[in-house]
């Protein structure tokens, strides 16, 4: 976990960094790096490197096996170490604080700053690697692709397009990115999943959602993952969060993505409040959307 990496970063030196980094380095052609490759990958003496793989091993940021060969690779504990230094090099963070939110693909956590801020760690490939690999488009043209290159195209996936959409549309500022880490504003609010909206706030509260995807669209991009888990509502109106499968406009299958993103969100408020939302012509609504002349559902309810 990475609060057990951050209260580990006092202790580390510059020379595990160099280790850490030429691993990383190593990583980009095997899975597992070669024990005598290390010298050349970390700029360390054979010497160095024996005292500096014992003491990251110790402390779960690296791994070793011993089958053919004697090999290491850097645990995502690792890797996180390489982002939090970087960070904190750049003086864009002063710690690590509580887990705000711990998910499959992504663990997220609050951190002391000049302001409320949140660090995202992307985590996609590092167990499901194939079949993340499979599905993630921005590795499908690689053929050796580590979990750590999913993970950080992910980053910067997400990221560029953060600093696309701020502040047209309601997404959380983009602050700095290194790796497969995320710098970004905290957002205060509850997880629409987590909602309990009244029945007048219920069309309102969609009608916001649909145009934060609007506004998405007009400045060129479809979250294309839409659901009731990567929206906060809060008293001043709703934030759209979770961008790394994001499309542009001009992509292929852009369009058949939105109708997804309008119909996934459409029909979550359909089944959590089935009194307050009527059938909707969802193709009609992605279309409206698209070219920007969305005013609420209500115009789109079948008959």
């Amino acid at each position: 976990m990475v609060e057990n990496v951050a209260s580990e970063m006092a202790e580390l030196e510059a020379e595990d960094f160099y280790i850490l980094s030429g691993l990383e380095q190593g990583m980009r052609f095997s899975e597992w790096v070669a024990r005598e490759k290390l010298p050349e990958f970390s700029n360390l003496t054979d010497e160095e490197v024996a005292y500096r793989l014992d003491r990251c091993e110790t402390r779960g940021l690296i791994e070793r096996k011993t089958i053919q060969y004697v090999g290491f690779r850097l645990t995502f504990e690792g890797y996180d170490a390489l982002a939090l230094h970087t960070f904190a090099e750049r003086e864009t963070i002063e710690g690590v604080g509580a887990p705000l939110g711990v998910g499959k693909e992504s663990d997220v956590y609050e951190v002391r700053s000049y302001k409320p801020l949140a660090l995202k760690f992307h985590r996609e490939g590092y167990t499901e690697f194939r079949e993340v690999n499979r599905e993630r488009e921005y590795t499908a043209d690689r053929e050796h692709v580590s979990w750590l290159y999913t993970a950080r195209k992910a980053a910067e996936r997400e990221y560029e397009t953060l600093e696309a959409l701020y502040p047209t549309v309601s997404v959380p500022q983009p602050i700095d990115h290194n790796r497969h880490a995320i710098i970004m504003e905290r957002v205060d609010g509850v997880e629409l999943a987590r909602s309990k909206l009244e029945d007048g706030q219920v069309v309102p509260v969609l009608d916001l959602i649909l145009a934060e995807v609007a506004a998405a669209y007009d400045e060129g991009y479809v979250h294309a993952d839409m659901s009731e888990y990567n929206v906060f509502v809060n008293s001043e109106g709703v934030t759209v969060f979770d961008w790394p499968q994001a499309v542009p406009v001009d992509h292929e299958n852009s369009d058949d993505l939105l109708e997804r993103d309008v119909e996934n969100t459409v029909g979550y408020f359909q089944r959590k409040y089935p009194h307050s939302v009527a059938a909707v012509d969802t193709s009609a609504l992605a279309n409206a959307v698209a070219a920007d002349s969305f005013e609420s559902v209500r115009e789109f309810a079948e008959s």
